[in-house]
């Protein structure tokens, strides 16, 4: 008897893809900046000057009146100071006079005495003028002009890749059942090739 019936079995098939694991660095630009700062050329010039202080003459000629009540109150009370003095020397003369002296009479003699001694010539005015000079200054000042340079360096980004396994099926697998044997006929005895079966034995 022939076989009828063949069976094939199909496998499995799939590819793998191993990735490894790497280290990658993503790098940038560097970028130069540049900047000027202009220079120049300055001149400062002072000229001379010359001050005149000119208050005390003045003062000396005509004086202020906060001067003049000064200069008041100092000639009275010098004034006071002599005339003490001399209303004292005269009280002494009147205390030791003695009877028939004429004290009266030496005291209007010494009141009405012609002043002696030395005088004073005095010129007007009296104080001088201040004078005060200052140089004249000549600053000269001169700048280049100036570059700066700034450098930012990229120092890049590092990034890790890890490693992986990657499985992609390229056949399932199946079971092929395949019929191999001939036609079946229905009655058999349709079977041009259909010998009858002998039972007699």
């Amino acid at each position: 008897m022939n076989q009828l019936i063949k069976i094939t079995t199909v496998p499995i098939q799939y590819e793998l893809k191993i990735n490894n694991a790497r280290f990658e660095r993503q790098s940038s630009e560097a970028q130069l900046e540049i900047s000027r700062n202009k220079g120049g050329l300055s001149i400062k010039s002072r000229p001379v000057k010359l001050h005149l202080d000119s208050s005390a003459a003045r003062s000396s000629v005509s004086p202020t009146p906060t001067q003049s009540v000064s200069q008041a109150a100092q000639k009275g009370t010098e004034a006071a100071y002599s005339a003490t003095a001399q209303l004292a020397q005269e009280g002494q003369l009147l205390l030791k006079a003695d009877i028939g002296q004429d004290v009266i009479g030496q005291i209007m003699q010494q009141r009405t005495a012609a002043p002696t001694g030395e005088f004073q010539l005095g010129f007007t005015p009296s104080a001088p003028v201040d004078i005060n000079y200052e140089a004249p200054d000549l600053t000269i000042n001169y700048e280049m002009d100036k570059l700066n340079f700034d450098l930012k360096i990229a120092n890049g980004n590092f990034e890790f890749i890890p490693g992986n396994i990657e499985m992609s099926i390229t056949q399932h697998p199946d079971v092929l059942i395949e019929y191999v044997g001939g036609p079946i006929y229905v009655p058999p005895s349709a079977d041009p090739n259909y010998e009858p079966i002998d039972v007699r034995a």
